[in-house]
């Protein structure tokens, strides 16, 4: 069988290659509105047609998003965000429940395991924001602070792709957790569990932990029903 040599990349895939590493890289935060036109072709030396090809390519691929007369923003921080962040909003919540479960199941898990001194003491506050949130019935404030509980326990795993894969669900995760915090009229329906499951982390008890989990996982897929 002949192999074929590679070619070198186009311009326009140079420019994409550019762009995606400004994005990854933190330069082009989310929510950023790139430099318009002109500003771009100096930087990347390059025609207005390339540069445009260029944006379109990553505005299929999701990561940048064109408002008209606004300009051009960031929408997320890689194609992987981007492509699960498409398939999640496909998905019902069912899905995306069973989909946490086994993810932050696994983080418990290695979290009770691996967590040092700074993980606890981020848990603990972001516990305790849970707790102040819930008592003061203010959703907002609740929903974030699960989040980044549930992020923090990820960040306790110390294990570079679930972190990356988390974080990259983190909008689509953020989405489920309001809907069902919408959905049912106590705000602090699962705050026990979570109060388990930061405790079993602190005592590296995984089997508890893991328990925690499921039972907070089961409680919003009994808000389903």
């Amino acid at each position: 069988m002949e192999i074929s040599k590679t070619s070198r990349l186009s311009l326009v895939e140079q420019v994409v290659a550019q762009m995606e590493a400004l994005i990854e890289s933190g330069t082009w935060p989310i929510g950023y509105r790139i430099p318009p036109e002109l500003e771009l072709m100096g930087q990347f030396d390059v025609s207005r047609n390339t540069l445009r090809e260029a944006i379109r390519a990553l505005v299929h691929a999701g990561l940048l998003q064109t408002k008209q007369g606004s300009g051009t923003y960031v929408l997320t921080s890689s194609v992987l965000g981007a492509a699960l962040e498409k398939r999640i909003q496909k998905a019902s919540l069912l899905e995306t429940l069973e989909v946490r479960q086994a993810l932050e199941r696994e983080a418990a898990h290695l979290a009770s395991i691996r967590r040092n001194n700074e993980d606890i003491e981020q848990l603990k506050i972001l516990l305790n924001k849970c707790q102040t949130a819930a008592t003061q019935k203010d959703r907002k404030e609740y929903v974030l602070s699960d989040m980044l509980l549930h992020k923090a326990i990820v960040d306790a795993t110390h294990n570079s792709i679930l972190i990356d894969l988390y974080d990259h669900m983190t909008t689509s995760i953020q989405a489920s957790i309001e809907n069902l915090a919408e959905m049912t009229n106590d705000v602090d329906f699962h705050i026990d569990p979570h109060k388990r499951l930061v405790h079993a982390i602190i005592d590296q008890n995984t089997d508890q932990a893991m328990a925690a989990v499921n039972e907070y996982i089961a409680q919003f897929k009994e808000t389903l029903t």
